[in-house]
């Protein structure tokens, strides 16, 4: 072979040809991800801090400001709504109190605000912490202090207003030039505290130090605080503390927040032909927007030096890559090259010309793995088919006795058993709530579980059948319920472990020959019919599960036709109590689990056509009753559902409770011969009967069984003055059994008997 065209030459150019795609390609996506993401991080990074600078703005001033306002406002002891007064003006103590409270407000938030004032519009009066009492407050040389926010107010539809900062003399009298001024903010509301600033008969004014809100931006954004604005929706400065050139410079870049409708943004722009970034965020309490510009070269220069620290490193990982391909090249090559050596030892000569030692290798092992891999495949694809195939041959009868030979052939079973029985895995409950790709792996482990358990004398063979249960086949030397008790044991313990629920199990009877397999696997079959109504068993068996197949027995219809009964009067208590009495009958009597699934699904379909009759929608019953695991969730489920239709149907009957009571009424006076008992009239107008008797004793301030009683007796009182009907014959009329008691009510209602009565009319 020729050393260029050698297996460790290979190895050594394929190695650093990985090496050097994957270094490269690294340094590529490096170079292009972390650079574009470093510097969208930075940006990401300089807006949280301008959020957090905004919010802390927001809640360290501006909140802060509004809450001073609503402090005074609600303070009962500063008679705040009476300083409008005219009379409350000249009273010079109670003005000179007010005062004091504002000074002291001022002074308990000294690094905030600089003065408070109350300007009262109709009088034109002004009270300030700082400048006393003042008439014609919005007149003179001195009014300039403060006829900024005035006039707002004057114009102002809404209720308060922020200005923006302004320089304010410390003294507002002196005409003398220069001096030293205050930068200030006002914030300006009305009182009462709804009304507009036109209308309001006091204005609050607070003067807030622009000092305080530099502070924060400087504090919080030092390497943004010269390219950091504060303005108002008009566009005005409200924080000002930069040169004028400087200001309107940013002018055109701040025009697009205040044209943006969003809380908060990031954009590039140029300012002077310099490439900036320009973010803002919205302050919620005052509709300011802090607008900061960043020069583009803040984000970039540390991109490039990101990207400088990567090429470095990828030159470093090419270096170490040329190394460790030099040293994995040859550890590699020298077990094949020992492989070789096998080979030719082997064969004498390499078996056909070979290019290098991967060709020779190859040769010499493909003619053995051409032999073996079809049938190997073939065995290992089909067996598991093979398996189920052949347990289901044995488990029905319609197979014969040479394929079930051939089906225990196939199972490995080479010896005969003295006996075999089958047992069946309901593992509904737990599946129920798994994927189906999770549930194919908890049944193959717990079906290697079961062939892996070894007893004397004994063989185990479970499938999985169609139905998601398992079937246990047990060959054994004698029948023994101790070895199926064992057996329950054990899948009941892996059950648990596995779905983490319990699983239920069904004996088959014991079979002397393997043919009859299938006696076996019917009676489990029957046996496991039981499962849904006895979940608590975890073992079914015993002839005394088999003789309810035979049973004739039936549940009594005077049962159902209760249920219907108490179903149209909605009677809840009555319905739980029917459906338990159901549901104990099922669980306890000796009726077939056929014959029982049909009174269950034929009380859900009763109850099914009355919800569609009164025009409630519950959904599908049916298919929610077929979802249930067994008959104790169906009457968890049942009762439920009854439950929510009466509270519903009460709820809903409670809008309709006037129509019920006439409808009820009119039933009465129509039937009075009837029954008229609370539940029977109370079904014919689709109302409990609980919920009937209150809207007798709510709306017409008498029970039920009084408004009955009077309906009688006026009827009959009226017979008794019309008609020659015998007073026997009026107590049939109006409901009465017996006369004497028809006499007795009519006595109570009246003072007089029927004949006294007739008397009476007679001799008038």
């Amino acid at each position: 072979m020729k050393k260029w065209n050698s297996a460790f030459t290979g190895l050594a150019i394929s190695y650093l040809s990985v090496v050097l795609v994957i270094v490269l390609l690294l340094c590529s996506v490096f170079s292009v991800y972390f650079s574009g993401h470093y510097k969208e991080e930075l940006r990401r990074s300089n807006r949280l801090v301008l959020e957090n600078t905004a919010r802390t703005i927001d809640t360290s001033v501006l909140q802060r400001v509004q809450q001073i306002y609503l402090e005074l406002s609600l303070d009962r002891t500063s008679a705040l709504r009476l300083f409008s007064d005219p009379t409350f003006q000249h009273n010079l103590s109670k003005v000179s109190g007010l005062q004091n409270l504002l000074k002291t407000e001022v002074a308990g938030n000294s690094d905030l605000i600089q003065a408070v004032h109350l300007y009262a519009p109709q009088q034109q009066v002004m009270l300030s912490s700082l400048y006393g009492l003042r008439y014609q407050a919005d007149q003179g040389d001195s009014a300039a202090a403060f006829m900024d926010w005035i006039r707002g107010m004057r114009n102002n539809s809404g209720s308060s207003l922020w200005t923006p900062a302004r320089e304010v003399p410390e003294d507002i009298y002196s005409s003398v030039p220069g001096g030293k001024h205050n930068t200030l903010i006002t914030y300006a509301h009305s009182y009462p505290f709804q009304s507009s600033g036109a209308e309001s008969d006091l204005i609050v004014a607070i003067d807030v130090k622009q000092s305080a809100v530099s502070a924060i931006i400087q504090n919080m954004m030092p390497s943004q605080y010269e390219g950091t604005f504060i303005v108002d929706p008009n566009g005005l400065m409200v924080i000002p503390d930069t040169s004028s050139d400087q200001v309107s410079s940013y002018s055109a870049s701040i025009s697009v927040p205040l044209e943006s409708a969003a809380e908060a943004g990031s954009f590039d722009s140029k300012l002077g032909g310099t490439p900036y970034v320009i973010s803002y965020q919205t302050l919620p309490a005052a509709g300011w927007k802090i607008v900061s510009a960043v020069p583009a070269s803040f984000f970039y220069a540390p991109s490039n030096g990101m990207q400088q620290l990567i090429a470095g490193l990828c030159l470093l990982a090419i270096l170490l890559g040329l190394f460790m391909s030099g040293i994995l090249a040859k550890a590699n090559y020298t077990p094949i090259k020992r492989l070789v050596g096998r080979i030719r030892d082997l064969y004498g000569h390499a078996p056909e010309p070979a290019t290098n030692e991967y060709r020779l290798i190859h040769t010499a092992f493909t003619r053995l793995s051409e032999q073996v891999s079809s049938l190997e495949e073939s065995l290992q694809a089909s067996a598991p088919v093979l398996k189920h195939n052949a347990v289901l041959s044995l488990l029905h009868m319609s197979s014969g006795r040479e394929e079930k030979a051939e089906a225990l052939q196939c199972l490995g079973i080479s010896r005969a058993y003295n006996h075999y029985c089958c047992l069946l895995v309901n593992t509904e409950r737990a599946w129920s709530h798994m994927s189906s790709a999770h549930t194919q792996n908890m049944m193959s482990t717990i079906i290697g579980a079961l062939e892996a358990v070894r007893l004397p004398e004994c063989r185990i063979i479970a499938e999985e059948l169609p139905d998601k249960r398992i079937a246990v086949i047990v060959c054994a030397g004698s029948a023994s319920d101790s070895l199926l008790d064992q057996l329950s044991q054990l899948i009941s313990r892996e059950g648990r472990q596995l779905f983490q629920s319990e699983v239920q199990l069904a004996w088959g009877c014991w079979v002397q020959e393997a043919a009859g397999l299938h006696n076996s696997y019917s009676e489990a079959q029957l046996l496991m019919k039981y499962a849904y109504f006895l979940p608590e068993q975890s073992v079914l068996k015993g002839s005394s599960l088999l003789e309810r197949e035979s049973s004739l027995d039936e549940i009594p219809q005077a049962l159902l036709v209760k249920f219907k009964d108490k179903l149209q009067s909605r009677q809840l208590d009555e319905l739980a109590a029917i459906v338990a009495q159901l549901v104990s009958a099922m669980r306890e009597e000796l009726y077939p689990a056929d014959y029982c699934h049909f009174i269950l699904g034929n009380t859900v379909f009763v109850y099914s056509d009355y919800l569609k009759s009164v025009r409630y929608k519950p959904g599908d019953l049916y298919q929610q009753y077929i979802g249930m695991p067994d008959i104790l969730s169906f009457q968890s489920w049942l009762t439920g559902s009854l439950t929510d239709f009466v509270n519903e149907t009460d709820k809903r009957n409670s809008d309709r409770a006037v129509s019920a009571i006439e409808a009820a009424k009119q039933y009465i006076s129509e039937h009075l011969a009837g029954d008229l008992s609370l539940d029977a009239v109370s079904s014919k107008v689709y109302i409990s009967p609980k919920y009937l008797s209150r809207l007798f004793k709510e709306e017409l301030g008498i029970t039920y069984t009084d408004y009955v009683t009077a309906r009688r007796m006026e009827h009959a009182k009226a017979l008794l003055e019309k008609s020659s009907m015998t007073v026997e014959q009026i107590a049939g009329s109006v409901g009465y059994g017996t006369a004497a008691y028809f006499i007795k009510r009519f006595k109570e209602m009246y003072g007089c008997t029927p004949g006294n009565y007739l008397r009476t009319l007679n001799e008038g």
